[in-house]
């Protein structure tokens, strides 16, 4: 869809494309969805696209929101939240179900509904379930209106690591040893499933990470050295997803790489590198977003490690059927392996997060990063593709 030739009325100048940039909602990743939400706001011009920032609450509802990002911002090591942005505790927003009408309304008890008016495409800048796992992904695709980022299926396979895992091994790249226990298990016989762990423990080793199989941002997360933090560890992943993700330690260094889809197919960015932080036991959510553990961009490695790394990240788009963008983890082993440890298909996307760094020092600004992916989003239909 060309943004010079959108719908209008006879006798009016062409509008300008309309974006609606959702983000909040329900996983606990609420907080960062919300940050990562104020760069894009910052990032999108204005001269070229209208705004409409939709916030989606804690408890799942739409909220029409300020659209004032210098709010979006974690401060005194707290990160924001769409209640504190939302312009009514109890109205809401409700995208059209008809792919004939993409007008959004807005209501609130005991008044009269609203007219938004048209969203061309939305930028579901939302992390974790009910949001980067294809569930709003098929909430738009019933709806007819074009989106940022990859489909139902990709989604769904990106945030689930044990299907993301399985999916990797049947294109054949490498990935570490893990195990994983279902919810049935717990509930058929909690012993057996704890177990399951330790014969885990004991056939790789300790530690262990224990984690939420379909969660991101390093929450839930627990990284164990022995059996007498194992129980505390499932505790804490439980409270986070009831399917849990135990993997092995794989020794080596923590290298990640941008993939964004360009007219001509999918191509990757120079990699970053995340060296082992000083003040925690890993990469995990403290370091990554309160403390701002920097990675080192490029990654220093040689020439043709890069090339490598660029090669399976893209092949781990291909592999999931990603759209727009990914980042894809990966650890350099003693061995100089590439094992792949996941993708994300809506990565953290503040400007100091590891993907538009990546981009960055590949030549594309974040600005421009931001509407390199709104304008590819005008430009896919919906449905099957």
């Amino acid at each position: 869809m060309s943004t010079e030739n959108l719908p209008q009325s006879p006798g009016q100048r062409p509008r300008k494309p309309r974006v609606a940039v959702v983000y909040g909602g329900r996983s606990s990743e609420h907080g960062i969805s919300v940050v990562t939400a104020g760069a894009v706001l910052r990032a999108i011009d204005r001269t070229k696209y209208d705004v409409l920032p939709i916030g989606i609450t804690r408890d799942g509802r739409w909220a029409l929101t300020a659209d004032e990002p210098e709010r979006m911002a974690i401060a005194d090591r707290r990160t924001p939240s769409v209640e504190e942005l939302a312009e009514s505790q109890e109205g809401g927003v409700v995208l059209p179900v008809d792919p004939k009408n993409r007008e959004v309304v807005y209501s609130e008890p005991g008044s009269v509904p609203k007219a938004l008016g048209e969203v061309d495409v939305v930028f579901p800048v939302l992390h974790g379930p009910y949001g980067e796992d294809g569930t709003v992904q098929g909430l738009l695709e019933l709806s007819g209106v074009p989106y940022v980022g990859s489909g139902v299926l990709a989604s769904a396979v990106g945030q689930d690591k044990e299907y993301m895992k399985r999916v990797f091994t049947s294109f054949g790249l490498e990935v570490g040893p893990y195990v994983v226990i279902r919810p049935r298990e717990w509930e058929r016989d909690e012993s057996a499933a704890r177990k399951k762990i330790v014969d885990f423990a004991g056939e790789h080793g300790w530690p262990l990470f224990v984690k939420p199989a379909r969660a991101g941002s390093s929450i839930g997360i627990t990284k164990v050295d022995d059996l007498s933090g194992l129980d505390e560890a499932i505790a804490e992943a439980r409270r986070h997803d009831p399917k849990i993700l135990v993997e092995a330690a794989v020794s080596g260094r923590e290298i990640e790489c941008g993939v964004l889809e360009f007219e001509d197919g999918p191509r990757a960015s120079v990699p970053a590198e995340i060296p082992p932080p000083d003040a925690h036991a890993y990469y995990d959510f403290e370091a990554k977003y309160i403390d701002s553990t920097p990675g080192i961009v490029p990654a220093p490695l040689t020439d043709e490690q890069t090339a490598e790394v660029q090669r399976l990240a893209v092949r781990a788009f291909e592999a999931a059927s990603c759209e727009g963008l990914v980042r894809a983890d990966f650890f350099l082993t003693g061995d100089a392996k590439f094992v792949i440890n996941e993708i994300n298909t809506m990565p953290g996307f503040t400007p100091i997060s590891m993907y538009p760094q990546m981009w960055q020092a590949s030549g594309i600004g974040y600005a421009e990063l931001v509407d390199r992916l709104i304008q590819a989003a005008l430009n896919r239909s919906t449905g099957l593709r």
